[in-house]
Parts: C-alpha cells; sequence; structure tokens
C-alpha cells in the first residue's frame, strides 16, 4: 500500500522551477533515502510532502486522501518533519522540547496529562534522550540536540517521519548514531521513513529504495542496486566513481576517481 502519492507535482520559487513533474510514490514502511546534488530540489520536495509549500501543479496524496483536504493538526498525527535547522535559541528544557509534539492531540486550553508524559518519554527512551529531559536545550550538543527534535517528532507519534539532512554538521559516529536510531524506529515500529542525505554511502546502506533527484527531476528509483549505478552517479554529480560492495556493511560503496 503506498502511504504517500505524488503526481505531476510541480513547484517554482517565484519564476525559478524547482520541481518539474515529480512522479513517485512511497510505501507504508519503507526507509526511503532521497538523494542529489545541491540545487536539485530535495529539501523542497520534503517541504512539499508536508504540505508546507503549495505546489502550482500536481497532488500529493496521503492514503488515498489529497492532502490539501487534510486538516493541519491531522496531518501533525500523520506526518513529522525534522528539519534541517534544529537550532533553538530559547532556554526550553528537553522535556519542555519533546512535549511540543503532543501539540497536535490538545485543545486550545488543554494541559498535557499522564498519557502525554508517558508518550514523551517513551520517546525519550527510544532516542536516548530521557537523561537530558532537564537540560536546557541550548547546552546540549548538536548530536545530543538532533536526537531530542527526533523525540518531539517521535511524541507526534505519525506513521511517516521527514527528515531534511539529519546528519549534516555531526560527525560520523553521531550520524551513524543518527541512522542506526531511525531504522530501529522504522524496523520496530513500523515508521515510513523519508531522509534527504548527501552521503551516498550511508543512503546505500540504510535504505530501502532511494529517489535521485537532478535539476527537480527525477532520474532513476528504485533499491540501492538499481539507483546508485556508475552511470547514474556520475551523470547526475559529474563526477567519475568506482561502486563496489562493502564486505563490512555489505552495501554499495562509492569512490570517486580522479582522472
Amino acid at each position: 500500500m503506498y502511504t504517500l502519492e505524488v503526481k505531476d507535482l510541480s513547484f517554482s520559487y517565484g519564476k525559478k522551477a524547482v520541481l518539474k513533474n515529480i512522479s513517485l510514490n512511497i510505501e507504508k514502511g519503507n526507509f526511503i533515502s532521497i538523494i542529489g546534488p545541491n540545487g536539485s530540489g530535495k529539501s523542497t520536495l520534503l517541504k512539499n510532502l508536508n504540505n508546507l509549500y503549495k505546489p502550482d501543479n500536481g497532488s500529493i496524496f496521503l492514503d488515498g486522501l489529497n492532502i490539501k483536504k487534510v486538516k493541519p493538526r491531522e496531518l501533525a498525527m500523520k506526518i513529522a518533519l525534522v528539519p534541517q535547522n534544529t537550532v533553538i535559541d530559547y532556554d526550553f528544557t528537553v522535556e519542555d522540547i519533546v512535549l511540543m509534539g503532543r501539540h497536535p492531540y490538545k485543545g486550545r486550553f488543554q494541559k498535557e496529562d499522564e498519557s502525554d508524559y508517558r508518550i514523551v518519554n517513551e520517546a525519550m527512551e527510544m532516542t536516548n534522550t530521557l537523561y537530558l529531559k532537564d537540560r536546557i536545550i541550548t547546552e546540549i550538543s548538536g548530536g545530543e540536540r538532533q536526537r531530542v527534535i527526533i523525540a518531539k517528532a517521535l511524541a507526534q507519534n505519525p506513521s511517516i517521519i521527514l527528515l531534511d539532512e539529519p546528519t549534516s554538521h555531526l560527525d560520523i559516529n553521531h550520524q551513524i548514531e543518527i541512522l542506526n536510531l531511525l531504522r530501529k524506529l522504522n524496523q520496530e515500529k513500523g515508521t515510513t521513513i523519508v531522509v534527504v542525505i548527501h552521503d551516498i554511502n550511508l543512503a546505500s546502506r540504510y535504505s530501502d529504495e532511494i529517489i535521485l533527484i537532478k535539476d527537480g527531476q527525477i532520474k532513476a528509483t528504485g533499491s540501492p542496486q538499481k539507483v546508485i549505478t556508475k552511470e547514474n552517479i556520475e551523470f547526475a554529480y559529474n563526477i567519475n566513481v568506482e561502486i563496489d560492495m562493502n564486505k563490512y556493511s555489505n552495501s554499495l560503496y562509492l569512490t570517486p576517481i580522479n582522472e
């Protein structure tokens, strides 16, 4: 079953066309990576999927319903977005931040109850942030903050989590930590993961499917073996590469080569 369906989607910033007749299907419970060179429209596609941007043309369907007809509160119960910029300038505690994920379920003047705090604690336990609950968000590391924002997304209890470059600006240890967490959510909770990521090798290692975008158009979609080919990567990134199998991760591994 397709949980997200995109049909002939186009989007522009003013006169600049960014997405051009995008069509794709995302199956429930899959781990999807979106790759492509800078400026290809990856982040813009993610924001269209969350109905933050209104497309010029085309339609997006969430569980068979046109996303335009889904109320924001109801959408937030199904889709959570982890943005690229997770810097927070206010002195909230970590628990306060994660509690924000419960807002879609509360009335205007309704306070969080015991059930909300239980869900928040579970989200922090799963993301290994419970020990940070009383810390101020501005006083923790970048890797810790990224896990807290994912915990907030989990507290929304969504069936889909969209993430825009969640591993950028993190060292390799924290990159692997975040991706292992996302894979755990995907495998244990059945959460559909859609992640924009620059590292093609990590995309290959963790993804069920990969979407390759260049110049606002999908150039390839499918399994890592289908998408990460020498021809596709050289065409999209204009770089010479060799692609081998990593014997340790049992996934494709790309190496740029100089000529």
